[in-house]
């Protein structure tokens, strides 16, 4: 609990069994009421580490992509009655101990969400991320801002956390299932007028982190400049798009099961 509120911290997890342990040390348990993972159907024991470290634990039925994962993983903590939801890749590229700065920017009602930028504090190159990577991330930071009004110092960290609000409004079914989720989350935040706050965070990129690959990059990419663009389009009521509609379908529509749990208490 923090200043009165829930809080719950999400895994999105693909192959993530080297380096989960590592992660979930770091997770200040003070503040943080639960953990929980979602698996995509990883091809390693993800799955058998978290059951052993006690997470909840959710299995996807086949691998449907990182968005989608994100998807699970936030309706289940609001299932959970998380008031403040923080994403955390278990790769080990982002540190768990600046959880407690992200939690109370939200917990204190002060912002709505917050995100761990690698930008802010100047180190990323020095952190390993590759070079195309970060003057991509430079450029495509820069489009964005201009295209939705906003002064983010990235779009593209992993690493983020989330009001209930926030949560409970976005209609983020209607969003990707694969990786420019993450940049589709974030304008739509921007769009209904939530307030987003930032942190500092150092990067590791390493042989066990999660990285996308160059062609997967241009992708997302393009993905992050068309998000933009109907953003605009949108504002400027010159299109329509469902994931910028309120009446979307949100985290609390009804939904097939494509899941199962296998958290400790579930499956012996």
């Amino acid at each position: 609990m923090l200043n009165g509120k829930k809080v719950v911290v999400v895994m999105p997890a693909y192959n993530a069994a080297a380096t989960l342990e590592r992660t979930c040390s770091e997770v200040p348990r003070d503040i943080v009421d639960e953990i929980l993972l979602v698996d995509d159907c990883s091809r390693d024991n993800t799955v058998e580490e978290a059951r052993t470290l006690g997470l909840r634990c959710f299995c996807h039925e086949k691998n449907w992509g990182y968005g989608r994962n994100q998807k699970t993983c936030y309706s289940e903590a609001l299932k959970l009655g998380a008031d403040v939801v923080i994403m955390v890749h278990p790769d080990y590229q982002y540190t768990p101990k600046i959880i407690p700065a992200m939690a109370n920017l939200v917990a204190s009602g002060e912002y709505d969400a917050c995100i761990a930028s690698r930008i802010l504090g100047g180190t990323a190159l020095q952190g390993g991320m590759p070079l195309y990577k970060y003057v991509a991330n430079r450029f495509l930071t820069l489009a964005q801002n201009i295209m939705i009004n906003a002064k983010l110092s990235e779009y593209h960290t992993g690493y983020r956390a989330f009001s209930r609000e926030v949560l409970e409004t976005l209609p983020l079914w209607e969003n990707s299932d694969d990786f420019v989720f993450d940049n589709q989350m974030l304008a739509q935040t921007v769009y209904f007028g939530f307030r987003i706050g930032e942190v500092s965070c150092p990067t590791k990129y390493f042989e066990e982190a999660s990285s996308i690959n160059f062609r997967r990059s241009v992708t997302y990419g393009l993905g992050v400049l068309k998000t933009s663009m109907e953003f605009r389009l949108q504002k400027w009521g010159l299109a329509k798009y469902p994931y910028f509609d309120k009446k979307g379908r949100g985290l609390l529509s009804p939904t097939p099961p494509y899941y199962t749990d296998k958290s400790p208490e579930v499956v012996q």
